[in-house]
């Protein structure tokens, strides 16, 4: 986005409103990538520089901060294929710390909060920050009972007989715990045992995993226990939730605990008492960092005494008493080879740099990520140059400089592609609502374009939009080669298209030969399952351009069904400004929303194909109905500040099934407006205008208990 180079103290109201939610969209993106598909797109980095932005423009705006902001989530919801698990105590994330600065800062917070003097001492506790995958251990009577992933915070997912299988993790404890005892810490991949899965799954002629963190997840989350079993999986203990008694008042005391009861804890922890103390650790482990024999991509640091920890509490989604220190980014230097454009769903055009291979951290890297044609002219960089690669949090690498003076010559300057090179149509510049020209390039074929069809498919059938389980990338790309998938509608044909192929479809030795495989069977039952998806999780899959899971929702809430949506919209294409006015009025929806979809409803081979899914039987369930006799049906209400006990997202869909209608903005049609803490110039605006105000305490009696 180029307002990202634009100040924030310079962003207008509109721009930042705007900004915000695309920081929402893409960053919720992410959090699929790194949390659920343990694949994540974008550096530590690069996501930790969003995430600063996102929070110094809510800073600055306070009034525009929305319901889905990235600085209240942790996470994502668990996937479908595993039970679910409520945490008691929720699984927060931490803040960052980047330098020295941030480190005298944040040991300035905690002073300022607790009235300290500032020749008082902190202790302080301090550990690498392991780069793996979070998970939850409960303990009942000593013996393990449960255990869970992170997931969004709130609701994990249960991993339980994945998690037995660990040698790191005692099944039971020794006598004398408490009744109950969750231990919470870090599921990890040595780099030996990295290495050496690998290479058997070279041997096997399986793929290999890009990085240790997702051979971890990865194995960690699969439905077979025995799958998990088999990978060498460890397992560091750091911290615990929910406690019937409290063994220590301290966090060293309760780590010198947790390695008496049989964890192992990290052999790198331990206490200081001053900033310069945490840095000197910080450095020691920095520069000791490969030879640790596992990932880690920064320091955590904790205030010792539990109860400041108590008294300092939390903020948002993460605890005041606690902090990341992260390590900058790896680098490496190689040869750029070639440059290669790839064509997304959206039909973004994508250059990817081919390197000579070289290892930055530990990882073996050939290609690199090159943003857009802007940033290949930025970086000036050329076919031959050396460069400067650099890697953080174990993702695709970007290349960061060229060496100028490794130059020979004078080569030619790349020329971005004026056509899209899978389908030959015309490449575009989109205009943004500012009037900005885009920095992306965009293939113009849409559906018609091979390489947007067969990434279209892959999101329709993706976890947030129609879920079908056993269709993935890999299933996804082996139909195509067979020409058995196009389209959507396709999917669900698939079932009358096992005399192609047979090979896909059928047993082809032993007892069960000529049959279909169960996987198939299985995928089969799927697909007939997805035919009644939620209305909302339909428009999503149809990967409408800006039309992302959010404003889905609220067309759906709006529309109700597929047939009412659809006609509004073809009224619309057919001069209707009723309708448009109409669509324009619900509150998220924006012009460039509006003629997103418009443009693809306005191509017969779209409505080809929502036709053609009709046809097949899929049939789009509506939003449940709002209750229609509550205390506050039919009214407009807004929040606004920080709600500290219902996060905003909870509170709007409260009070949408409640008959309410919840707008953004005050105006002398809001009725009710719910103030959090720290309100700001709405609550002064409702004051102003008679508008009845409301605690979020007084809030909630209603939404609980109507």
């Amino acid at each position: 986005m180029k307002w990202r180079q634009v100040a924030i103290d310079s962003l207008t109201g509109a721009q930042a409103a705007e900004e915000l939610k695309a920081l929402a969209e893409e960053m919720a993106r992410h959090d699929i990538s790194y949390y659920q598909n343990a694949d994540p797109d974008i550096s530590d980095a690069d996501y930790d520089a969003l995430r600063q932005r996102n929070s110094a423009i809510e800073a600055r705006f306070p009034d525009l901060k929305r319901a889905d902001s990235p600085s209240d989530k942790v996470g994502v919801a668990p996937e479908s294929g595993f039970g679910k698990v409520q945490h008691v105590v929720p699984m927060l994330s931490l803040g960052n710390a980047f330098d020295q600065q941030d480190l005298e800062d944040f040991d300035t917070r905690i002073r300022r909060f607790l009235n300290l003097a500032d020749t008082e001492q902190i202790t302080y506790c301090s550990e690498p920050k392991i780069d793996g995958l979070s998970a939850s251990l409960r303990y009942e009577a000593g013996v393990f009972v449960k255990g869970a992933t992170r997931g969004d915070g709130q609701v994990g997912e249960d991993i339980t007989e994945n998690l037995k299988t660990l040698k790191d993790i005692p099944l039971t404890l020794l006598q004398g715990v408490p009744d109950i005892v969750e231990i919470r810490g870090e599921v990890y991949m040595a780099h030996y045992d990295f290495e050496a899965l690998n290479h058997q799954q070279h041997e096997k002629g399986r793929k290999t995993f890009a990085n240790p963190r997702n051979a971890a997840a990865g194995s960690l989350r699969q439905l077979d226990s025995k799958i998990t079993a088999s990978r060498p999986l460890r397992f560091f203990a750091y911290s615990w939730g929910e406690m019937s008694d409290m063994p220590a008042d301290t966090q060293s005391g309760m780590m010198a605990c947790f390695h008496s009861w049989g964890f192992v804890v990290n052999p790198d922890f331990k206490t200081v008492h001053d900033v310069t103390a945490l840095h000197n650790h910080w450095r020691d482990i920095e520069e000791r960092r490969t030879s640790l024999g596992y990932d880690i991509d920064g320091m955590v640091y904790k205030i010792d005494r539990l109860d400041w920890q108590a008294r300092l509490g939390f903020v948002s989604r993460a605890p005041r008493w606690a902090i990341a220190h992260k390590f900058p980014a790896e680098k490496a230097i190689t040869q750029l080879l070639d440059i290669d454009i790839q064509v997304g769903r959206t039909g973004a055009l994508t250059p990817v740099a081919k390197l000579k291979k070289v290892t930055v951290g530990g990882v073996e890297v050939s290609n690199a990520t090159l943003h857009n044609a802007d940033e290949i002219k930025r970086l000036d960089v050329r076919l031959n140059d050396f460069v400067v690669v650099q890697r953080a949090g174990d993702v695709i690498p970007q290349i960061v400089e060229v060496l100028l003076d490794k130059r020979e010559g004078e080569p030619l300057a790349f020329q971005f592609p004026d056509s899209c090179p899978a389908c030959g149509a015309q490449a575009f510049h989109e205009i943004r609502a500012d009037g900005e020209q885009d920095a992306v390039k965009r293939c113009s074929g849409g559906l018609s374009c091979p390489a947007q069809a067969k990434e279209r498919l892959k999101h329709f059938v993706s976890r947030t939009a129609l879920d079908i389980d056993g269709l993935g990338d890999k299933q996804i790309d082996e139909f195509w080669t067979y020409d058995l998938l196009r389209t959507p509608v396709d999917i669900f044909k698939l079932h009358e298209k096992a005399d192609v192929a047979p090979e896909i479809w059928l047993y082809t030795s032993g007892s069960n030969k000529g049959q279909l495989k169960d996987s198939v069977l299985k995928l089969f039952k799927a697909i007939e399952k997805a035919k009644q998806p939620d209305l909302d999780r339909f428009l999503f899959a149809l990967g409408i351009r800006h039309i992302g899971e959010t404003t889905a929702r609220l067309l759906a809430r709006r529309y109700k069904t597929l047939k009412g949506f659809r006609d509004a919209i073809l009224s619309m294409l057919n001069g209707d400004e009723q309708s448009r006015d109409e669509l324009s009025s619900i509150d998220g929806i924006g012009s460039t929303m509006v003629d997103s979809l418009l443009t693809f409803f306005s191509e017969p081979h779209n409505l080809d194909i929502i036709n053609g899914l009709i046809d097949v039987g899929v049939q789009p369930v509506s939003l449940p109905e709002a209750e229609n006799n509550t205390a506050i049906s039919g009214k407009v209400i807004v929040f606004t500040g920080s709600l500290t006990r219902m996060t905003r997202a909870e509170a709007k869909a409260r009070a949408e099934m409640m008959g309410a209608k919840v707008s953004g903005s005050v105006s002398d049609k809001t009725d009710i407006l719910v103030a959090g803490d720290n309100a700001g110039s709405k609550l002064k605006k409702a004051q102003e205008l008679g508008i009845v105000t409301m605690t979020e305490d007084e809030w909630l009696e209603i939404a609980v208990l109507t």
